[in-house]
């Protein structure tokens, strides 16, 4: 990115989840100090824990490695693929993320963060897009309401946040589900079945009913692209990035050292914090055993 261009949109057209992280990194790490960056991307099917959490405790990784997830948005189930496991360099819960969930990140100086600020940019957007129950919680996620029969409304999450503050910079990444095909399976892969048996420390995802919106990937980028011009003014910089890591918006050292870090064991297993694990109560972890 140019050193000039204070107002930057990124697209990426790659659906490689350590890719488009380790991208988003890399624009977090160099980009300009005063700029503030848009980047949209969508990928393949993947759960993505936060940086302090645990694998064994947040998902159920046997079924992981054994299903197949659908690939089409429309659900035919044509085509299926493994799940990646993915540990983001950001805080925040477990996720699941496909085809059908477009995740939003704007990098931006720290004295213009706020937690909620480009979460109600997306709420603007989906109400934009016939989406009028859109807004956010006190827990910062993107929610909609789903009652239809006149009754005391339920919301739905829609989309969850995360966040990494450096010195120089701040990140809000967020993601946004809109027509997963995979979305009735998404709570049984986001439970493990170890959690009775282990004491952890680290960060805890929290469940919520979620459900997808119902509108489509482009129009939804547009709509969000469109909010983000009415808060900066038009982009100095805009690129579509391409289709792989071999391709020239993606050749740079950092990217491609931060994607093998992304992709190592030690990083997704290792960097796990401490935890116990028992099949029966200690002094340290009392509770009855399932």
């Amino acid at each position: 990115a140019h050193a000039s261009s204070k107002v930057q949109v990124y697209t990426s057209r790659t659906h490689d989840p350590y890719l488009n992280l380790s991208a988003e990194h890399f624009l977090l790490q160099t980009s300009h100090p005063d700029s503030t960056v848009l980047f949209l991307y969508a990928n393949d099917p993947c759960v993505v824990i936060g940086r302090n959490q645990n694998p064994w405790l947040e998902l159920n990784l046997g079924l992981l490695r054994s299903y197949r997830a659908a690939v089409d948005v429309a659900g035919s189930g044509a085509t299926t693929t493994n799940v990646a496991l993915v540990r983001r360099r950001s805080g925040g819960g477990a996720v699941f993320h496909d085809r059908g969930n477009v995740n939003y990140s704007v990098i931006c100086p720290p004295a213009q963060f706020d937690r909620d600020k480009h979460a109600e940019m997306v709420v603007r957007a989906l109400h934009r897009l016939g989406v009028p129950t859109a807004k956010v919680n006190a827990r910062h996620d993107i929610v909609i309401d789903g009652g239809d029969d006149g009754g005391a409304a339920e919301t739905f999450k829609i989309s969850g946040s995360a966040y990494k503050l450096t010195r120089l910079r701040s990140l809000h990444h967020g993601t946004c589900l809109l027509s997963s095909p995979n979305l009735r399976d998404i709570g049984r892969l986001l439970r493990s079945p170890a959690e009775g048996y282990m004491k952890a420390r680290g960060v805890e995802s929290v469940r919520s009913r979620i459900r997808n919106v119902g509108i489509g990937s482009e129009e939804f980028v547009e709509a969000v692209m469109g909010e983000f011009r009415a808060m900066y003014g038009p982009p100095d910089l805009q690129t579509v990035m391409g289709e792989g890591k071999d391709v020239p918006d993606f050749a740079d050292e950092k990217i491609r050292k931060g994607y093998e870090e992304l992709t190592s064991r030690e990083w997704i297993y290792n960097q796990t914090p401490l935890f116990t694990f028992s099949t029966h109560p200690s002094e340290e972890d009392p509770r009855e055993r399932p």
